[in-house]
């Protein structure tokens, strides 16, 4: 009863701050601010519940709650594939600009990489989800370099384009990808759905788990590529942001203090929803866009990523 006090506070909360942003000096302007204002709201809640869903399976099946799906590099390749894209076709090519198209090519590129590099590596099946890890941070690494590489090499003019992908941004959404990333994510979510309970199970340990009866392997290739679809998505839609759901995930830890994954769930994509919403509201009212909510998402982010190591190597010392 008391998780499901919390989760109606959260959305209490969701909703007094989606009604802040909507209505706050609206002034009657009912015919152009309020649609668009609506469809960004709508645009921060899928990326929160896509970023939110991602990382609490992704920490589940590491069993590591400092661990976040950018580690696989999937943030490295979108940011590679959008240079690419600038790099060898230009600011003019049909890649960017049809918003679509550019969608559709980074999202599948993604999740292509990830379907390869989840069949590569856990081929003969024994692979220890610690040397995945391992791996995924040295093709990170490895694609970070080549895109930096080619973003010294390129035409300055074509940089200035290719800087707006390289921050999220929610002030100029496309709506109709909107609806498409609406589509994938509520897809992804609804397959993922029906393995919560296994999820509780998978969380006590490997050997827990199988002899629980829990096909442990499969489900944590498939946990796997939901968590790539669901970043992909909410990335190739309003770009890289990198520390937020390590700060969701972990939060929703400390406030509900269980194991069930529908709760922890269900309270981070909350509380995603009241921080985007939140931010995106102090950004434009308070700080007059001065800054932007990705830059003060990675200053907190990296601040609570400190604490949470200098807390886990405290616990283990």
């Amino acid at each position: 009863m008391r998780n499901r006090t919390k989760l109606l506070i959260l959305l209490g909360l969701a909703i007094a701050f989606v009604a802040l942003y909507v209505f706050y000096a609206l002034n009657g302007n009912y015919h152009y601010a309020f649609p668009r204002r609506l469809m960004k709201v709508f645009a921060m809640s899928l990326t929160g519940v896509a970023i939110a869903y991602s990382t609490v399976v992704f920490q589940t099946i590491t069993h590591n709650r400092i661990l976040t799906p950018s580690v696989m590099g999937l943030d490295a390749l979108y940011m590679m594939v959008q240079t690419f894209i600038y790099f060898f076709f230009g600011s003019m090519s049909i890649l960017v600009v049809n918003i679509h198209y550019n969608f559709l090519f980074a999202v599948i590129a993604m999740i292509v990489f990830a379907l390869l590099f989840y069949r590569i590596l856990f081929k003969e099946g024994k692979r220890p989800i610690y040397f995945l890890l391992l791996v995924g941070m040295i093709t990170g690494t490895f694609l970070g370099s080549i895109t930096t590489f080619l973003q010294v090499l390129i035409d300055p003019n074509e940089f200035l384009g290719l800087q707006s992908k390289m921050f999220a941004s929610f002030n100029n959404v496309n709506s109709d990808l909107v609806w498409l990333a609406a589509v994938l994510i509520l897809l992804t979510i609804i397959y993922g759905w029906r393995h919560m309970n296994q999820l509780d199970v998978m969380s006590l340990g490997r050997d827990t788990a199988i002899n629980l009866g829990v096909p442990y392997d499969k489900l944590v290739q498939r946990m796997l590529i939901i968590a790539s679809i669901l970043i992909a998505v909410s990335t190739a839609l309003v770009g890289p942001i990198t520390f937020f759901g390590l700060i969701v995930a972990n939060l929703s830890y400390q406030f509900f203090n269980t194991y069930k994954h529908s709760i922890l769930i269900t309270g981070a994509c909350l509380m995603s929803i009241v921080a985007l919403v939140g931010g995106q509201w102090m950004v434009e009212r308070i700080f007059s866009f001065s800054t932007t909510l990705s830059v003060i998402i990675n200053f907190v982010g990296g601040v609570y990523f400190i604490y949470l190591l200098l807390k886990e190597s405290r616990s283990t010392g």
